[in-house]
């Protein structure tokens, strides 16, 4: 089971003070994808201010990291990935501040018109100055930054190392509240499982997620996610070997206890599964694997 932890205490718009280094503004934007809001991210003070994950196109969310930050000078806008509740306000308040933007640019193709919406959607307008696909470190007054490459989630995913206080601003790779969506083509459940390693190998003291509480237990959440993982792995095997070869007929039996409503989501998860699986060599498929492919374990 995954210990989540999901109370929080804010007012939207208010900017609250979590550490000597880490401020948060909460967008008014919750929702199925983005809990109870974005949580903007205010690092340092004075005249090398960094803000992580701006946010979405709301002027009063802009208006609100302004009024946090008056009297300061924004420099640096980090973003953990092109989604729409995450990259598109770093384009206005860069033009009111003259901040240098840092991210990874998106390359993944577009999903059809009749995807499923798993997420809140693509910013294919977000592109940043400075791009830290590979990493890098960034210094203001006071913090050390460390951008760090997590793909799985999506395929241009990066968390930010706050050095100072052995910190991680991990974006949607690791929330608190709940799983994360992998969804193809841009998710990738291979990548996913790398990055998952590469940061619980970090032992960072605490997880700060774009969305909820911070997780401040972070080896074992971590392993959490890796374990509920792998077990969702074990389960599409033995559905396989019990004769369920096609991802609609796993679907019912894996998410008997949801609703069926967010079956067709749920296929999604298993798709990412099954392509690593064949990935791997421990299934096969009967062409190209899809949602519509039939699999059959190897050997």
């Amino acid at each position: 089971m995954i210990p989540f932890v999901r109370d929080i205490t804010f007012d939207y718009g208010a900017c609250d003070r979590l550490t000597p280094l880490i401020r948060r503004v909460v967008a008014n934007n919750p929702g199925p994808f983005t809990f109870l809001g974005t949580g903007t991210y205010i690092i340092g003070a004075g005249d090398s201010v960094a803000v992580i994950d701006p946010g979405p196109d709301l002027d009063d969310h802009l208006q609100a990291i302004l009024k946090a930050t008056e009297g300061e000078r924004i420099t640096h806008i980090f973003v953990t990935h092109n989604h729409l509740d995450h990259s598109p306000l770093a384009r206005p308040l860069q033009a009111l501040t003259g901040a240098v933007t840092y991210g990874c640019p998106i390359e993944s193709p577009l999903g059809s018109d009749g995807d499923i919406q798993m997420e809140a959607g693509d910013d294919r307008g977000f592109v940043a100055d400075i791009g830290v696909c590979d990493g890098g470190t960034f210094q203001g007054e006071g913090w050390t930054i460390e951008a760090i490459a997590t793909p799985g989630h999506t395929s241009n995913h990066i968390c930010y190392a706050l050095h100072e206080e052995n910190a991680l601003f991990s974006g949607d790779h690791i929330m608190g509240w709940s799983t994360t969506v992998i969804s193809p083509p841009d998710g990738d459940m291979g990548d996913y499982f790398a990055s998952l390693d590469r940061i619980k190998a970090r032992g960072f003291s605490t997880l700060w997620p774009t969305h909820g509480p911070p997780i401040t237990q972070p080896g074992p959440f971590v392993q959490a996610y890796i374990d509920h993982r792998r077990n969702r792995e074990a389960q599409i095997l033995a559905a396989i070997g019990q004769g369920l070869t096609r991802i609609k007929a796993m679907v019912p039996v894996l998410y008997k206890d949801v609703d069926p409503r967010l079956h067709p989501a749920a296929a999604h998860s298993v798709l990412a599964h099954t392509l690593h699986l064949v990935s791997e060599g421990r299934i096969t498929a009967d062409g190209p694997p899809g949602l519509d492919s039939e699999y059959a374990l190897k050997g």
